[in-house]
């Protein structure tokens, strides 16, 4: 369909010149006495017939860069469309004013030169700037709309996108915790994640095999067995090579929320002022609270890294290190927690014996 569209215009083109032009064409040669020529309808059909047989040369070059054109503009965010479409705009309006006022002079090179630069160069600016600011014209208008809506009080939660990154899709609790509703708004699956993880699920190593097909069915989970919107993201910033850079990238334009488990993802966040989901934090929140100075009964394991140290677990997977419990691995003891240490990348408890306690 396409290839049919070329070739009309290429008869089109070849008949607007050919009526144009060809006549001039053929007095430059001394061919003016042809009386055929001087006919706008034949001067039309030979102009036609030459650029249809230009079009079996160069139909497909004009066809292979419109399809290029094409996909570049899919893969290219929406936002960087619109406002370097309105640079554009824009910097077509101050050539024409230019041009129009450069009319005054009358200085015919000057007239039909100038407005073809013009024209040429500031459309070429107004692009340019309106593409490489759309993120700080994005966060002026953000924070006009924020200026205008503080004073009024929010009744319902706001419909944040909410993008995963590689990490926690992996991890798989996210489909839990959006089964439970806790997770509100729109889920967004960004297309360079999408193909991080297939390119994850091909790995030759049958580890990272497992896990990329693990991702992929908590996808598949998420967006048919459950409720809540999700929408894939199209659009790519090829500038930047790290995925995580990308996801960081796309929820400042957008103004989402990052969901991760990656600990060092998140303090990448937190440090450029982007708003961050832990899952982590979520689930060190829901854990049972263990103060100082309370009593559990646990089995050590195995031994610590400092001397005489063992190390025992909850069965939410929480480690208890266990002072002076070396002697006890392999077996079941009661322990006094003496100290919690809590943090994004997971809690640990540290304890001793509660036989020691007695015998002092």
């Amino acid at each position: 369909m396409l290839k049919r569209i070329v070739q009309a215009c290429f008869l089109i083109i070849g008949i607007t010149l050919g009526i144009f032009l060809i006549p001039y064409l053929f007095a430059l040669v001394s061919l003016e006495s042809i009386s055929l020529i001087n006919n706008p309808y034949m001067a039309a059909i030979l102009g036609a017939i030459i650029f249809y047989l230009i079009s079996f040369w160069a139909v497909d070059h004009v066809v292979n860069f419109i399809k290029w054109v094409e996909e570049s503009l899919v893969k290219a965010p929406i936002t960087d469309i619109i406002f370097g479409s309105v640079g554009l705009v824009f910097g077509l309006l101050i050539a024409f004013l230019i041009g129009y006022a450069l009319n005054a002079i009358e200085v015919p090179v000057l007239n039909t030169v100038a407005p073809i630069v013009l024209t040429l160069l500031f459309g070429y600016l107004g692009f340019q700037v309106g593409f490489k600011k759309r993120d700080e014209l994005l966060t002026l208008f953000a924070n006009k709309k924020k200026k205008n809506t503080e004073e009024e009080p929010e009744t319902t939660p706001k419909n944040v996108l909410k993008l995963l990154d590689t990490s926690v899709i992996i991890d798989g609790r996210i489909a839990d915790i959006c089964q439970t509703g806790f997770l509100e708004g729109t889920i967004v699956i960004p297309q360079f994640v999408l193909e991080e993880l297939q390119h994850i699920a091909d790995s030759s190593d049958v580890l990272k095999r497992n896990r990329g097909r693990r991702g992929l069915d908590i996808l598949n989970r998420i967006q048919k067995e459950l409720s809540i919107k999700v929408e894939i993201y199209e659009g790519d910033f090829e500038e930047i090579q790290e995925v995580d850079s990308k996801l960081v990238k796309l929820a400042k334009v957008t103004n989402g929320v990052v969901v991760t488990n990656d600990f060092n993802l998140n303090k990448v966040c937190e440090f450029q002022g982007v708003s961050v989901l832990n899952i982590n934090d979520l689930a060190n929140a829901v854990k049972p609270v263990v103060l100082p100075g309370e009593e559990m009964k646990v089995q050590v394991i195995k031994d610590g890294k400092e001397q005489n140290q063992g190390i025992a677990y909850l069965d939410d997977g929480t480690m208890i290190v266990v002072e002076d419990g070396r002697d006890y691995i392999g077996k079941y003891i009661d322990v006094l927690v003496t100290s919690v240490l809590q943090t994004s990348a997971g809690r640990m408890i540290f304890a001793k014996p509660k036989l020691l306690e007695k015998a002092l």
